[in-house]
């Protein structure tokens, strides 16, 4: 994402242009845009207009529009944003209070105002550095697979993706027919790399992992080297320092979770966002287990650590999800920011924002969204005898 333009008044109030280059940016422009912004960007609008004989012909023209944000869609497969709303501005064919759907697309430009007081709050202005970050952390590619099923997967700072889900029919070794299986396999092999060279870049140099239980993966890794070496393709030859294989229960992209924990992984991942949150979320679940007063999830224990002072410097860890301030109403998120900023401003302690996209976003989700690691002991937040209702609509039990 670039930052074209930025106003913001003392009030926090103000407007951003910006352009987004990649689909992940279309991620942060759904987190970013909310319900009564002003949205300005290119449209495409079906006019019809009326002769004087009075016959009608429709045609459709390119047009810029401001509408006010009624609803988002967001398409996480194809990273497709499309916004609806009222038009708030009148144009030379649009009038105010029609509705419009802007699809907002990538190179660009669209500008996006806020009103109202502390409109653009720290986490919203926390969303457009992210984003505007030339070096955010690097993508890293998946392949989790079996014999005949493989899931092509991305993990970027925001979210997993899967991008791809391949299946080949592969006939069983018989005896007398074990050609049969060998050429469905290498079929399959083809399948997989013809469709993970359509989705890579192969001038970057980023983490591919190659999962499966038993030796699938790892003949699939050499089936990709052989092919570069017969072929003469020194870009996917130069991939070779960057495949890992690893053992998976399974093929299915929920594997993927379990990949992503083991040792060898987590040394190439270390610098990834992805990999600091689920480590943080690791930390929290042994404290948890441990039950000695230093770890807490939900809304009212987490805010009665926070007034206690005991989520701040010397380790203290405000985990919250990117789903609290994703709230319609203002109220609900303007709660969460202040808690935030208070972890953060005034306490010195650390405050990370996990994507419910991602599986450590997800487990949180599961805790109501929002969990904290103190920094001291502290027993018996939950005296009130209050339930916290995740998302999900089942209530649990809160007390560390």
């Amino acid at each position: 994402m670039r930052l074209i333009k930025q106003n913001f008044e003392r009030d926090g109030s103000g407007l951003v242009t910006l352009f987004p280059e990649e689909p992940e940016d279309m991620w942060y422009a759904y987190n970013l845009i909310r319900p009564n912004d002003l949205l300005r960007a290119s449209a495409i609008r079906r006019v019809t207009t009326e002769s004087a004989t009075g016959s009608t012909s429709s045609t459709r023209v390119h047009t810029t529009l401001t509408i006010r944000v009624a609803s988002l869609d967001f398409d996480p497969q194809s990273s497709q944003l499309h916004v609806s709303g009222k038009i708030a501005e009148e144009t030379k064919f649009t009038k105010v209070g029609q509705y419009h759907t802007l699809d907002l697309e990538l190179q660009r430009n669209f500008t996006l105002e806020k009103d109202g007081e502390e409109a653009w709050d720290s986490v919203a202005r926390g969303i457009i550095k992210e984003a505007c970050d030339p070096v955010k952390s690097a993508d890293v590619w998946a392949v989790v697979m079996q014999e005949g099923l493989a899931n092509l997967a991305v993990l970027t700072g925001a979210r997993t993706v899967l991008r791809q889900r391949i299946e080949v029919s592969i006939p069983r070794k018989r005896e007398g027919r074990a050609s049969d299986h060998d050429k469905g396999l290498e079929k399959f092999f083809q399948t997989t790399l013809d469709t993970l060279l359509r989705q890579i870049d192969l001038t970057e140099s980023k983490p591919i992992l190659l999962a499966s239980p038993g030796f699938t993966a790892s003949s699939f890794q050499k089936f990709i080297l052989d092919t570069a070496t017969r072929t003469g393709n020194k870009a996917l030859m130069s991939q070779k320092a960057n495949l890992v294989v690893v053992h998976s229960s399974s093929g299915h992209l929920h594997s993927l979770n379990e990949v992503l924990q083991t040792p060898e992984v987590n040394a190439r991942l270390k610098d990834t966002q992805y990999a600091r949150e689920g480590k943080l979320m690791d930390d929290f679940m042994t404290l948890l287990r441990k039950d000695d007063g230093r770890a807490w999830y939900g809304p009212v224990e987490v805010e009665k650590a926070v007034e206690k002072g005991a989520v701040g410097r010397g380790g203290g860890v405000l985990l919250i999800s990117n789903a609290l301030f994703r709230a319609q109403d203002v109220t609900i998120r303007r709660r969460w920011v202040r808690l935030a900023d208070k972890v953060r401003d005034v306490e010195g302690g650390e405050v990370r924002t996990l994507s419910s996209e991602h599986e450590s976003g997800k487990r949180l989700d599961g805790l109501g969204g929002i969990a904290a690691i103190l920094t001291f002991h502290l027993d018996d937040l939950d005296d009130d005898g209050l339930e916290v209702e995740v998302p999900n609509g089942h209530e649990v039990d809160s007390r560390a």
